[in-house]
């Protein structure tokens, strides 16, 4: 379910996805097949991970990935939930053919 909300959406970001919801930060962005593609390989991960866990090895990782790059940019843009959905986003069949926990492939540290 998409759900419109500039209040909720950090700034410099367009979206965010809590499962089960996808909050966009305006209207027009319903017509962003990118942005929602993104979103929803977000929300088959958190499906995956059965949500919570998501949430925790998330947050575990940008800990890390902060330790490791000392950027804040550099340090989400190498979360692995975030390296799979920004190295598939444009390919809107993706989640057709996705492998179960495809994110796996994306733990090991590459610059983004």
């Amino acid at each position: 379910m998409i759900l419109i909300s500039k209040y909720l959406i950090p700034k410099g970001y367009n979206g965010l996805t809590l499962f089960p919801f996808v909050l966009l930060r305006s209207k027009r962005l319903k017509q962003n097949s990118v942005l929602l593609n993104h979103e929803r390989i977000h929300l088959r991960q958190q499906i995956e991970l059965l949500v919570l866990p998501f949430y925790l090895i998330y947050v575990f990782e940008f800990i890390f990935r902060i330790i490791q790059f000392k950027n804040w940019n550099t340090a989400y843009r190498n979360i692995s939930f975030e390296r799979e959905s920004y190295a598939n986003e444009c390919n809107l069949e993706y989640l057709k053919h996705r492998k179960f926990w495809s994110f796996l492939k994306y733990i090991r540290r590459h610059d983004v």
